[in-house]
């Protein structure tokens, strides 16, 4: 079309669009509900028991393993 003209939409600066971002995720991160103290020393702890009962049962089957490699080597 000859007659056309574009109408540019300019984009802001890209510190103006980087500041905008920073703002909202600065709004965001102020909606979250965050947990409480007490809340993650008690999920913490749960993780961690989980963690060692884990642990000892593969070092459980992991002795048991070797013990019997050691019979059939002998």
């Amino acid at each position: 079309m000859k007659g056309a003209t574009k109408t540019a939409t300019k984009k802001p600066n890209v510190f103006k669009r980087m500041g905008k971002g920073i703002k909202e995720i600065i709004s965001e991160l102020k909606k979250v509900s965050w947990p409480t103290f007490g809340k993650v020393m008690a999920e913490t702890g749960i993780v961690l028991a989980v963690v060692v009962f884990f642990l000892l049962i593969i070092l459980g089957f992991d002795s048991l393993l070797s013990w019997l490699f050691t019979l059939l080597v002998k």
